[in-house]
């Protein structure tokens, strides 16, 4: 009886070990700065479902590229173009194959004034202001269209002089949201109302996707996380209707 006991006893503890947090995986991510809110949302409900955690770190996806390039200890890069995973998957710095679109990017011009920003954006062809911040074009996404939409606008020669370009995005929207510059070109998730879905505080314009190139923001698993449980299962989490769900509701559009 006292045996039986103490068998039971060791099953249990037997199973409750292979439960236990010991055995699970953690992975380090480069994430878009565009994506900080609901990435971070993301990261806590993975925790919560797989018992594996995310370490995240966030800026701008063309000098996470470069730092993969140069050996960071990143297994997971979720960038905001599809440029740089599709480049690191040809070097050899990302498992083959492993890219997809988590995500569909959406710009905004904006304004922590209310009322500043017209809702078709036509403040671009009238002007008025001093200052204009967008990411840094040379490695932040936002930055490019940004720059198209001007482009596209016949406005980019008149505007360049007035230009405050922040490192990444989420720089940019400070510059914006203290007032360095009257208004900027940020991500719809910045400022978006998750009740609502609506431009939550300030001005903007929702700019339209025809303006500037697609938006299709992108995933790979690098070589570093091939080997990590941690990272395959964040991975797969990014395509769960758990992670969509969150995407969505921080106003990125499903991918394809």
């Amino acid at each position: 009886m006292f045996s039986n006991y103490r068998y039971r006893l060791a099953v249990i503890a037997a199973v409750l070990f292979a439960a236990s947090p010991a055995f699970a995986d953690t992975t380090l991510a480069a994430v878009a700065s565009d994506f900080t809110k609901p990435m971070t949302e993301i990261a806590a409900a993975f925790e919560k479902t797989t018992g594996h955690s995310a370490k995240l770190s966030f800026g701008s996806s063309g000098k996470a590229f470069a730092q993969i390039q140069s050996g960071a200890p990143f297994e997971v890069y979720l960038s905001a173009s599809e440029k740089y995973p599709l480049e690191l998957e040809k070097s050899g710095h990302a498992v083959a194959d492993s890219h997809f679109v988590y995500a569909i990017g959406k710009l905004v011009l904006w304004s922590a004034t209310p009322g500043y920003v017209d809702v078709q954006g036509n403040i671009l062809k009238t002007g008025g202001f001093k200052h204009i911040a967008l990411a840094d074009p040379t490695h932040a996404p936002y930055g490019v269209a940004a720059e198209e939409v001007m482009q596209n606008l016949g406005v980019l020669d008149k505007l360049r002089p007035l230009f405050v370009q922040g490192e990444n995005i989420a720089q940019t929207f400070q510059f914006v949201s203290t007032g360095n510059a009257e208004l900027g070109f940020i991500a719809l998730a910045q400022v978006i109302d998750t009740g609502s879905g609506n431009i939550g505080t300030g001005s903007g314009w929702l700019i339209p996707s025809d303006l500037h190139g697609p938006f299709r923001q992108t995933a790979v698993l690098l070589k570093k996380g091939a080997g990590n449980p941690a990272a395959l299962a964040l991975v797969d989490f990014l395509k769960s209707p758990a992670a969509l769900a969150i995407i969505e509701k921080y106003g990125f559009g499903r991918p394809n």
